[in-house]
């Protein structure tokens, strides 16, 4: 018996005290396996605070859902109180269409954990100053999701270019789980991870046009420990680009397309770019894509390396160029060298890819002949073309062979 309560003299006396403990211990157990708990662990519905936390819903603050009035300056109230809370602390944007322009997110936070919750939609004005819409910047412990929509209106701008902003760029975040968001019409990059560790994206759905410019889906860069999974991803642009000092970068379950595939780099535009590796990539699909999967550097530019690269078991369907090695990169006729690429790249793999291709030529593997890529497997290649016999063209590499590949290399 509790200390605390005082006896009875009859079992009916005592019974209802301690039925009211077992009850609040109950309560508080169940409140706490709700919570938010460790980043990483998905949330289970639009769940409220963390055990022990706090609620701060933007209506409470002014916002209003009618698609007219800009809730940023509630948002960022919203998140100055969540920020310095002292608990977990959870930003509930409700159901309804809520304006919203620039807004910059910043820690680091009192709260041991903030939670951003999207159920309803937020939508961008025609016009953005800069060049991000939402900045998440130095946050320990984030968590997004709600199953909400982030609109940013980029059929008004594509044309016009008149804004370049991003979507959700996150800088020097660690310790962050999104999912079961979606990002429609991104004026630019939909999102962009620079600096930061241990970011996980889980059933994320990311659409544009297939025509509209930049509009590349997760671009990453300087970031380690990145995980995108379960994931929908069509745009005008490449469905994940992966820059310098990317490591240890797992996409897996991903489906692509419309766009440009999945790409690393390009790399060696710039000085001082920092090694990728640890790259892989597997069980993903690619549909009606321009390329499939590829690396590229561009040449006679800046030293850089790139080791560690696996694809595997990818399928294609309708990919216009499936595997691409290209250290000649250059779009738009832009470059002045003509000298080979100073990138160096090695140990990479290609593994059980399927599919089909709109053009003959499979693989394509043109690697630097100042740097001839090394290590690099190529392993059941089965993607038949749909005009002409499939080939394949290597240079300046020599592959490892295994199963069956289109003749060429």
């Amino acid at each position: 018996m509790n200390k605390n309560m005082k006896p009875s003299g009859t079992l009916m006396e005592t019974f209802p005290a301690m039925f009211l403990l077992v009850l609040v211990a109950s309560f508080n157990m169940v409140g706490a396996q709700r919570g938010a708990g460790q980043p990483g662990m998905p949330a289970t519905g639009p769940a409220p605070a963390a055990a022990g936390g706090c609620l701060f819903d933007v209506t409470k603050y002014g916002a209003v859902g009618d698609e007219k009035t800009d809730m940023s300056a509630a948002l960022v109230k919203a998140w100055a109180d969540a920020c310095a809370s002292t608990t977990p602390a959870t930003i509930v944007v409700p159901t309804g269409t809520f304006l919203c322009g620039r807004t910059d997110l910043k820690g680091p936070c009192k709260a041991p954990e903030i939670t951003f919750q999207v159920q309803g939609t937020i939508s961008a004005p025609a016009d953005i100053s800069g060049d991000t819409w939402f900045l998440f910047d130095n946050v320990n412990n984030l968590n997004i999701n709600g199953g909400g929509t982030f609109d940013g209106k980029g059929p008004a701008v594509w044309q016009t270019k008149k804004s370049v902003a991003v979507t959700l760029r996150f800088n020097y975040v660690s310790n962050a789980f999104v999912q079961g968001i979606t990002s429609k019409d991104s004026k630019n990059f939909h999102f962009i991870i620079i600096g930061g560790k241990n970011l996980t994206f889980s059933q994320i759905t990311i659409t544009a046009a297939g025509d509209s410019p930049n509009t590349d889906g997760i671009h990453m860069g300087r970031a380690s420990q990145i995980s995108i999974l379960d994931s929908n991803i069509g745009t005008g642009d490449d469905c994940i680009s992966v820059g310098d000092g990317i490591s240890d970068l797992t996409v897996t379950n991903v489906t692509c397309g419309p766009g440009h595939g999945i790409a690393i780099g390009s790399l060696g535009m710039y000085k001082n770019e920092s090694p990728v590796k640890g790259i892989h990539v597997k069980n993903c699909t690619l549909t009606n894509t321009l390329n499939g999967l590829r690396i590229k550097s561009w040449p006679d530019r800046e030293v850089c390396d790139a080791s560690d690269i696996h694809f595997d078991d990818i399928i294609m369907n309708n990919v216009s160029f499936p595997i691409i090695v290209d250290q000649d990169y250059c779009p738009w006729n832009t470059c002045k060298n003509t000298g080979p690429s100073k990138v160096s790249l090695s140990d990479i793999s290609f593994t059980n890819i399927v599919g089909t291709s709109g053009t003959p030529e499979i693989v394509h593997l043109n690697c630097s002949s100042l740097h001839p890529c090394q290590n690099v497997q190529l392993s059941n290649i089965d993607v038949k073309s749909t005009s002409g016999p499939a080939t394949s063209v290597c240079c300046n590499v020599k592959p490892t062979i295994s199963g069956s590949i289109p003749p060429g290399c």
